[in-house]
């Protein structure tokens, strides 16, 4: 019997394991219930190396919505995005957008650096003060021979 209880009591902990894995999956991949309603807003960027639909938008480092769509516009050779952020997060209409990356080895994420213009951006809105990603490993080729150029 005891032999019995303990495969009971190891299969109970192994579900609850489970369980708990699929609540914080569902929450890390954005499926929480209680999202919200969204407004669009799009942007115009040179380089979205590392921004997928899907990826965070952030304003002081909370996720404030996502990104809803990715082309490439065939005229001006750009990366036309659409992001849908919470009806509750008006954003001043002089306000940047930016590629950021959450470290060395971390993903890029889209930041919202907020201006100070008493209007916000209308549904729909284009901002226009965009910078695109960085190239890291551009910028340590950049660092690599510049450096190994000046010292001899």
């Amino acid at each position: 019997m005891s032999e019995n209880n303990t495969e009971v009591l190891v299969g109970g902990i192994v579900l609850a394991a489970a369980i708990g894995i699929a609540i914080y999956g569902a929450q890390i991949g954005g499926l929480s219930a209680g999202s919200g309603a969204t407004y669009p807003l799009s942007a115009s960027f040179r380089s979205l190396e590392g921004v997928s639909v899907g990826t965070d938008v952030r304003l002081a480092g909370v996720k404030v919505g996502t990104v809803t769509d990715v082309g490439l516009n065939p005229t001006t050779f750009r990366a036309d995005t659409k992001v849908a952020l919470g009806k509750d997060i008006l954003i001043p209409d002089d306000s940047a957008i930016i590629i950021s990356s959450e470290g060395l080895l971390g993903g890029n994420f889209i930041e919202i650096v907020p201006g100070g213009s008493p209007l916000n951006f209308e549904p729909g809105s284009e901002i226009t003060d965009t910078q695109g990603a960085v190239s890291l490993i551009s910028l340590l080729l950049k660092f690599v021979s510049g450096s190994g150029g000046g010292e001899e």
